[in-house]
């Protein structure tokens, strides 16, 4: 008897022991590169910060109590999409009328990022859908070309076919913040709003678009330029040759410390380790970064869409990669909330839980008729 790929199956995580006992093995024989004594952090991941990780990696973190008993709490699912596995969380609120949330991480985050605002969203009334991407995590590896953001939100948007919802929402942070859009724009029948905490609008290349811009526009666009020039080397190679590295990342969970923690700044190492340990468990260091090079060198040309036509909100926190509104409207054609917190930071989910999910529940509510909520 066969099974029907497209079923829903309980799917919780275990890691098998005698890949956690090797993991420790490797991390506790790390040959660690040498310093610039004084200007470490210029060159790249400071090396007294990847020795701090590897450090709680070996003393402090459990995966089995970290990571493992966190996801138990919730019901874990996978079903095949596309020909790949999917593996989500779904969460529901018990209201029995309740839009359904698909939440979508990035890059090197994970759906880990998203456990904090759980009950705050639920509780709200909302039910969640946390998938991992084709390729990261728990949804990977991938095994074929082609996984990028329009594949994925199209997988998405299957996934909550099959799950019964015809009212839902996208949010997004990272990779997630230009996945959602996708849902909705491939799925404006069933997609209520957007919400995300990047929109990723850039100049066109006119420059009339540059002759009137306000000082607080111009000092983004420096910022942009300037987190490119320092900081977008982990562009340039997972754009062009992901393979290369993935070799060096596949074998060394320090190194997959050290590479992955550079966007993670001065995050608690909690969060930090639990992230890489998701990748290097799962082997989806190859296949995570291979995403950057499907999105430059897509297998289908995309062809000219116009701008997104569903509600859509911004909830970006001061520090962030800071969104232009003029060139978000451009992009986005119903842009309905636009909020730029004080506190927070890229992961906000993560950092300030509690003011995102009341960011996403007063912009779901206004869609959806609900009464505001103290």
């Amino acid at each position: 008897m066969t099974t029907d790929p497209t079923a829903i199956r309980p799917a919780p995580v275990r890691i098998p022991q005698a890949d956690l006992d090797d993991v420790r093995e490797r991390l506790a024989r790390t040959r660690f590169t040498d310093p610039i004594v004084d200007a470490d952090e210029v060159y790249g991941t400071p090396v007294a910060g990847v020795r701090e990780l590897v450090r709680y990696w070996l003393e402090d973190f459990d995966w089995s109590r970290d990571v493992e008993a966190r996801l138990d709490a919730y019901p874990q699912l996978e079903t095949v999409i596309d020909g790949q596995r999917i593996h989500f969380l779904h969460v529901t609120s018990g209201r029995p009328d309740a839009v359904g949330l698909v939440l979508t991480h990035g890059w090197p985050g994970s759906v880990l990022e998203y456990l904090d605002v759980i009950e705050p969203l639920t509780a709200a009334g909302y039910d969640l859908v946390i998938p991992s991407i084709p390729g990261f995590g728990f949804s990977g590896p991938t095994t074929e070309r082609g996984w990028d953001v329009r594949r994925t939100a199209a997988a998405w948007v299957e996934l909550m076919r099959r799950l019964g919802y015809e009212r839902y929402g996208a949010v997004g942070n990272d990779g997630g913040s230009m996945i959602s859009p996708e849902v909705g724009r491939l799925d404006p029948e069933h997609v209520v709003g957007v919400h995300v905490t990047q929109l990723f609008s850039f100049p066109s290349g006119d420059p009339a678009e540059l002759a009137d811009l306000t000082a607080d526009e111009q000092a983004a666009l420096e910022h942009l330029q300037w987190f490119w020039s320092s900081m977008g080397a982990f562009n340039v190679l997972q754009s062009q040759s992901p393979q290369t590295l993935a070799h060096a990342l596949a074998d060394s969970p320090a190194g997959l410390l050290g590479w992955n923690s550079q966007l993670m700044g001065d995050l608690d190492p909690a969060f930090v380790v639990a992230n890489a340990a998701t990748y290097w468990f799962t082997r989806t260091t190859g296949s995570s970064l291979r995403f950057y090079y499907e999105m430059a060198h897509p297998a289908v040309p995309a062809e000219p869409a116009g701008p997104t036509t569903v509600p859509t909100a911004l909830a970006s926190a001061r520090g962030d990669f800071a969104s232009i509104r003029r060139f978000a409207e451009r992009d986005h054609a119903d842009i309905r909330r636009w909020t730029v917190y004080e506190d927070g930071g890229h992961y906000q989910a993560h950092l300030a839980p509690q003011q995102l999910a009341a960011d996403v529940v007063a912009f779901f509510d206004a869609l959806t008729g609900e009464a505001p909520r103290a």
